[in-house]
């Protein structure tokens, strides 16, 4: 392919492509490209296209706005290869964030000088058409991260011959904190929400540092007393339209077996029989496919429900600043305190590999380091000298 140059005012040029004549009417094509800059600039972008031309890497210029192509990904491929929660959490970030800052650049236009003030914006206001303050350095992260995948399968596609999005430095997040509680405050809680419908569940969420989604997700089939395990086979969502949905764990290590201790045994045995007895009485025998947490009907407990309960009740112990999701915490940490090696901590929680667990309780190591340190010297105090002769 060959090209030239056509010169449209001061510091603007045009790049005229001779295309290959329409296999149809056999009429000469070309394409035309918009170069701002000057001859130079514009001669150096002409032998970067005919290189791509020549590679197979050109794309032609569209007047796709990124907005149009967002869109169309939800469409054709998020709407199909993701899960219905990741999905709305696409949908939420590109209709809220993403188009009304940056939806009317044309895609094959977006630079990195677009996206970057993007992020400053949203990290200091919320960003464009957005009311009250800005948004958190985690947030702003997870909208570049959509924008970068959604710019990989442009990529793919072949309507960008490169993914601009990561040429740009998203915020960096503060480590999320979290408020682990110590024994005496579980017991208290514990305590305090034996007269809660939802006490069991806070129970088992305490002794197994299972995650809520994972614990509305049990069915009594799932839960061997006798062998005292619970097997998480299926978790449990409720999108925002109302539905709930049951899918598989996301990961395979989030699909595994936890053991129960005898505490957590004895509590869901006392469930079981006071739930037997409860359907029984509503016309409605317990099934080993039935969810072990659910109303009386069958039907599943708001996620969100089971949070404001439990923040209710540690407000009334007098325990501030705990979330649900800190129970999960709470279990981990007492583990990791008690010895506990953190490869069984992270089987128990589910975590992907033991970098992530020690990553994310490593407020825990150094108090386990100067244990491992005392116990160090101590054996070596307590060894008799001919076990250390024989030893050497």
């Amino acid at each position: 392919m060959r090209g030239h140059l056509v010169k449209r005012g001061k510091g603007s040029w045009s790049i005229v492509l001779d295309l290959p004549k329409d296999s149809t009417t056999g009429k000469r094509r070309q394409q035309w490209v918009s170069v701002k800059g000057t001859k130079k600039e514009a001669e150096k972008r002409l032998a970067e296209i005919l290189t791509q031309v020549d590679s197979g890497g050109f794309v032609r210029p569209s007047k796709l706005t990124l907005g149009e192509f967002l869109r169309q990904w939800l469409r054709d491929y998020a709407a199909t290869n993701v899960r219905p929660r990741t999905l709305e959490g696409y949908q939420g970030v590109i209709d809220r964030h993403l188009i009304p800052s940056l939806g009317a650049v044309l895609l094959v236009q977006l630079q990195p000088s677009h996206i970057q003030p993007y992020y400053s914006t949203a990290l200091n206001s919320g960003g464009k058409d957005q009311k009250g303050g800005g948004l958190s350095a985690r947030s702003v992260l997870h909208h570049h991260r959509i924008l970068s995948e959604a710019l990989s399968h442009a990529v793919k596609w072949g309507v960008l011959t490169r993914n601009v999005a990561l040429a740009v430095d998203p915020p960096r997040p503060a480590k999320k904190e979290m408020h682990p509680m110590d024994s005496d405050a579980v017991r208290m809680f514990l305590s305090s929400a034996k007269g809660s419908m939802y006490f069991p569940l806070f129970h088992l969420a305490t002794y197994t540092g299972l995650r809520r989604s994972e614990i509305l997700g049990l069915r009594w089939k799932d839960v061997d007393l006798d062998m005292a395990v619970a097997s998480v086979v299926q978790v449990l969502h409720r999108l925002k339209d109302g539905r709930f949905i049951l899918q598989e764990p996301k990961t395979a290590k989030s699909r595994r077996q936890v053991s129960l201790g005898p505490a957590a045994v004895l509590a869901l045995r006392n469930y079981r029989e006071r739930r037997q007895a409860e359907r029984i009485i509503a016309g409605r025998p317990l099934s080993q496919d039935d969810l072990m947490f659910c109303h009386l009907d069958g039907s599943p407990i708001r996620p969100d429900n089971v949070s404001r309960a439990f923040s209710r009740i540690a407000r009334k112990t007098g325990i501030s600043g705990v979330r649900f999701h800190d129970l999960r915490h709470t279990h981990a940490t007492l583990m990791l305190k008690q010895g506990i090696h953190p490869k069984i901590v992270q089987e128990r929680l589910g975590h992907a590999t033991i970098a992530v667990t020690l990553d994310t309780y490593s407020h825990v190591l150094p108090g386990l380091q100067e244990q491992a340190a005392l116990r160090f010297e101590q054996e070596l105090a307590q060894a008799r000298p001919a076990d250390a002769v024989a030893g050497s």
